[in-house]
């Protein structure tokens, strides 16, 4: 198998066969990639991954919830109750430095492509388990879904106001950070891998990543042995660290500590409240919260956003307007920050995507919005339309035209017609 990774990158000349599909595995994959990783997306001839159904919104057929965590991959659409299609995912996986599986408990035992399986052909893999409740939780069959692990780690209850009920984050949040998790145990034990010739097989759940992401909330609950409140937009152990409203728009402030806090009152025009012992030090701000904030509220709403947000940046005060996100994607590649990529899709044209928190050292900046890759490459590839590069791809783990062919016409797989 080429390898298609851009030259230089980290991971060039690694491969991943990406039997995951939703979010947590694709999204992990989808960083691999983003690091120059060749990724084999497999997925059902029929349907793909779910998420591809997950619309509206569309672009070019494609729903944006799949694009959102497929970039850099190459799909094979494959019938893995099929033998030879089945036959050619096993030999996948034996021929990639790494494999990724989400599967319900049980399935890549009964396909075969279970970590034990796969090492015995390839003892160097890094196999990367994902579910939803972890390999030893009772029942071992409990599926696991973004909003029942944030219900039961607790996440929803200390997200909302604090007169109201608990609240989801609005993000697939703990998928997320599932992805996150999986992608540093991967390359961790890929390190370990390429040194000893051996590989390891990593676990990460959802549960596992929603409560460590928890860190200080479920800390104070370990310390303190009662259950954290629900604070809304403000902050359990930092005043003033919240949302205000001025006279046209919300906005944020974090004065995080005492010089702060100082600065704060000085761009206000509050000498009082800087003055006023209860407010010297942060313990007495938590203190005589409402007092406190009733006060910076009114003085707040009496000039617009663009105003004090002037001042406190002068001030060197934390503080930023609160967004829309289109607004907010927008707003960071004005600014410089080059949060967004445009890549030539085949269905929807050129079609924009939020890159990576991380940029390679490789990685030039520019704020083009521009695929800018390394070496002469050819670049990161758009998310792959279904069985895209099916053929291409069975050809290179060995299979012959006659073969392929057959696979194709009794179904087993499917090979997007290019038009």
């Amino acid at each position: 198998m080429n390898p298609i990774s851009a030259a230089g990158a980290p991971l060039a000349g690694v491969r991943v066969a990406d039997l995951s599909r939703v979010l947590a595995g694709p999204y992990a994959t989808m960083l691999l990639a983003d690091l120059g990783a060749e990724v084999v997306k497999v997925e059902s001839p029929r349907h793909g991954d779910d998420t591809r159904s997950w619309g509206p919104p569309w672009a070019g057929g494609e729903s944006a919830y799949y694009l959102a965590v497929n970039r850099g991959k190459r799909s094979l659409a494959v019938d893995l109750k099929d033998p030879d299609g089945l036959a050619a995912v096993r030999e996948l996986c034996a021929r990639s430095d790494i494999v990724v599986q989400n599967f319900r408990p049980g399935v890549v035992d009964r396909l075969g492509l279970d970590h034990a399986a796969v090492r015995e052909r390839n003892p160097a893999v890094v196999y990367c388990s994902i579910s939803g409740f972890g390999p030893d939780h009772r029942p071992p069959d409990r599926p696991g879904f973004d909003l029942i692990v944030q219900a039961e780690s607790g996440l929803m209850a200390v997200t909302g106001e604090p007169a109201g009920p608990p609240v989801k984050v609005g993000v697939a949040i703990t998928d997320v950070l599932t992805g996150l998790n999986a992608a540093v145990a991967v390359l961790g034990a890929l390190v370990r891998a390429r040194a000893t010739g051996r590989g390891e097989h990593v676990t990460v759940s959802l549960i596992g990543s929603a409560l460590s992401g928890l860190v200080n909330v479920a800390q104070s609950a370990l310390v303190t042995g009662e259950e954290p409140r629900r604070y809304g937009n403000t902050h359990a152990s930092i005043v003033p660290y919240q949302a205000f409203g001025t006279a046209d728009a919300d906005i944020v402030i974090a004065a995080g500590n005492d010089a702060l806090y100082q600065r704060l009152c000085a761009a206000l025009d509050r000498p009082d409240l800087a003055a006023d012992p209860r407010f010297a030090a942060n313990p007495g701000r938590v203190a005589h919260r409402a007092e406190l904030i009733g006060a910076l509220s009114a003085t707040l709403r009496e000039r617009g956003a663009a105003e004090w947000l002037d001042r406190l940046r002068r001030a060197g005060v934390p503080a930023g307007r609160v967004r829309g996100v289109l607004d907010a994607v927008r707003a960071a590649d004005e600014a410089g920050d080059d949060v967004t990529l445009s890549l030539p899709h085949p269905t929807a044209g050129p079609l924009d995507l939020v890159r990576a928190g991380f940029r390679p050292a490789a990685e030039p900046h520019g704020g083009t919005g521009e695929a800018a890759p390394p070496h002469g490459s050819p670049g990161p590839l758009p998310p792959p339309l279904l069985g895209q590069h099916s053929t291409a791809i069975l050809a290179e783990l060995g299979l012959s035209e006659q073969e392929i062919a057959a696979m194709v016409e009794r179904g087993a797989v499917h090979q997007h017609e290019t038009r």
